[in-house]
């Protein structure tokens, strides 16, 4: 498991004990502090981490149908009637994100395997 996954796992279950209080802004600033001092450590990401950093903002602009400049955090509370509750939201999302590349990776293995399967006629 990548050291983000890891935190956040544990955040999910004391986040009093890691950033303060149950905040998905708190957890935002958390998660961009973390990946900067891992770069500052010459701390590679994993690849999992890297979908994470690259593609969970437009992730979640797409399946809000919006299009802006403000961070995923804030993307979220704008559907979240308090900090705690985005905080909920953000570990549903992520996990809707995760399961994402689950089934994209399911279904091209039936593509391959139905691919492999078909008789080409002489």
């Amino acid at each position: 498991m990548s050291k983000l996954f890891e935190i956040l796992s544990k955040i999910k279950t004391k986040p009093g004990m890691y950033i303060g209080c149950t905040s998905v802004s708190d957890l935002f600033h958390f998660i961009v502090g973390f990946k900067t001092a891992l770069r500052e450590l010459g701390v590679e990401a994993t690849m999992e981490e890297m979908d994470f950093y690259r593609e969970f903002q437009p992730w979640i602009q797409k399946k809000y149908h919006v299009s802006t400049s403000n961070s995923w955090a804030k993307i979220i509370m704008l559907h979240c009637g308090s900090e705690q509750e985005g905080f909920h939201a953000f570990y549903r999302l992520l996990d809707e994100f995760q399961d994402r590349n689950k089934s994209l990776d399911r279904h091209e293995l039936g593509e391959i395997a139905s691919d492999e399967n078909t008789q080409i006629p002489a």
